[in-house]
């Protein structure tokens, strides 16, 4: 890391934050303070419901705990530095800072890219194929999944990363964002930046396209089946699919319009990317458990029993 500092002339950036204005900034702060507060409370009691529940031991709720798990990460990359930076004047942040929230920002957004379509999947054979569910969506499988999904956002950040940290910054050192991401870091490199730049849209266009071809796929495979169930299985079907389709629209969105395209940034970045980073991860656990009656059942078993001690 000493070398690459001294390949460089920047050791800092400045970041513009998400406004400028003052009076904006101090209304933010308390917005994305509630709202991250909301990310770690909201998510920490989905995973605690599904550990703690005998109800919810299916590999969906499996799933979903790790969802959980990443969104808490994920955001905490970005929110934190966000709110602080806007009660600050100056919002300054080092070089290893940077590349080290650009790491863990491609990590674990890339992981939770990876999840969504492995939920897709598993929606997709619980439903096309209820009687084989249990024997190929084992516990077995469910752990290699959940692997491979940290395993295949861990390659792609290092990609991301690796090509980034060989760039030569000498100035200026000024970021348009409220974090460091790679279109805005490319934009300040000294050198002839299109190739690199169409690696790494390549390099987030193949995943995301993939991906999403997936998910495509596992629902329409899931319409298929569903034009031979009974009008009540159907309902009941897309009843459960809906909440992981509104996740998945929610994330996905933003995400390919940041990231499948070539190096520019737009004025909209920012807000696109507070969507994804921010919004997203809070909005998840109240998809998930306001639409879900059997996470809502066992989160008041879960209240009752913690009363009914309390009053021993």
């Amino acid at each position: 890391m000493v070398s690459m500092e001294n390949k460089n002339n920047v050791t800092e950036f400045i970041l513009h934050g998400l406004t400028q204005d003052k009076t904006v900034a101090k209304v933010c702060f308390s917005l994305f303070l509630v709202f991250y507060a909301t990310i770690i409370l909201g998510n920490l009691l989905i995973i605690i419901t599904i550990q703690r529940s005998e109800q919810l031991n299916s590999p969906m709720y499996f799933f979903l705990s790790y969802l959980s798990v990443v969104d808490i990460s994920y955001s905490t990359v970005t929110a934190p530095k966000l709110i602080y930076d806007l009660l600050v004047e100056k919002k300054t942040i080092s070089f290893v800072a940077c590349i080290a929230q650009l790491f863990a920002g491609h990590f674990f957004g890339c992981t939770e890219i990876f999840l969504l379509t492995v939920m897709a999947y598993d929606r997709c054979v619980a439903i096309c194929k209820p009687l084989h569910y249990t024997s190929t969506v084992n516990k077995h499988v469910c752990g290699w999944l959940v692997a491979a999904s940290w395993v295949g956002g861990f390659v792609h950040s290092v990609v991301q990363t690796l090509m980034t940290i060989q760039l030569p910054f000498c100035g200026p050192n000024e970021i348009d964002h409220y974090f460091c991401d790679v279109h805005p870091l490319l934009k300040l490199a000294c050198t002839d930046t299109y190739i690199i730049g169409v690696s790494v849209a390549a390099n987030s266009g193949v995943i995301s396209l993939s991906c999403f071809v997936v998910l495509v796929v596992s629902y329409a495979l899931i319409l298929v089946s569903l034009r031979t169930r009974s009008s009540e299985g159907r309902l009941k079907a897309l009843y459960t699919c809906t909440s992981h389709i509104t996740v998945v629209v929610l994330f996905f969105g933003p995400c390919i319009f940041i990231y499948m395209r070539p190096s520019t940034t737009f004025s909209a970045d920012k807000m696109v990317s507070v969507f994804y980073t921010v919004v997203t991860p809070m909005l998840n656990p109240l998809i998930y458990t306001l639409r879900n009656e059997e996470v809502k059942n066992a989160m008041k078993k879960l209240w009752s029993r913690k009363v009914k001690r309390s009053e021993k």
